[in-house]
């Protein structure tokens, strides 16, 4: 098998980086088997690299009215829009372990409108999908909707910075050539 890089730019080994971001990416890899591409490809910046899990962080750990499956939904969504193979891959099985669902995952980055999703759920990823695709087209109306279906403000600003912050996520990847882990491909399909 002809293995091509992670990433068409220089990737550090682990060794060398800065303590806190090798501690890191070691204890991930403790957890899961596995160091993510992502960490070792946007490790080639370490500053950047910081600032990049500072905010992926503060999106997607925190308590929010949206669940960890359903910020996951997001990613996978509007990352298919955005083509990028490494986050529909990765965030996928992080979205198949979230949701305890081998076929979400797929399901969304084919087409969400035919996912097996709840109808509040397919509102909040056509709004995720209007950020991604036409920000500038948003409207009060859009919010109002939104509101009507029980997402609060705090809500709907989560869905506006994960589907923003995975945009900057995507272009990345796709300058990097960032490719999946192949562990990602299997996690959680049964």
């Amino acid at each position: 098998m002809n293995e091509r890089p992670i990433s068409r730019f220089p990737v550090p080994d682990i060794e060398d980086l800065p303590a806190d971001l090798r501690d890191r990416m070691l204890a991930v890899q403790e957890k899961t088997g596995f160091v993510p591409n992502v960490f070792l490809t946007l490790a080639h910046r370490p500053d950047e690299l910081r600032a990049f899990m500072a905010y992926h962080d503060s999106l997607m750990e925190k308590e929010s009215g949206l669940t960890k499956a359903e910020r996951e939904m997001i990613v996978v969504t509007t990352s298919a829009l955005n083509d990028c193979q490494y986050c529909v891959v990765a965030h996928g099985a992080i979205l198949r372990i979230r949701a305890k669902n081998p076929l979400i995952a797929d399901e969304l980055a084919i087409n969400y409108r035919k996912a097996d999703i709840s109808p509040k759920q397919r509102l909040m990823l056509d709004f995720a999908v209007k950020v991604a695709r036409d920000a500038g087209a948003i409207l009060d109306e859009d919010i109002d909707l939104l509101l009507q279906a029980g997402f609060s403000l705090d809500d709907i600003w989560d869905i506006g910075a994960i589907t923003a912050f995975f945009a900057l996520s995507n272009r990345m990847a796709n300058l990097t050539s960032m490719r999946p882990n192949p562990e990602f491909f299997s996690m959680a399909r049964s």
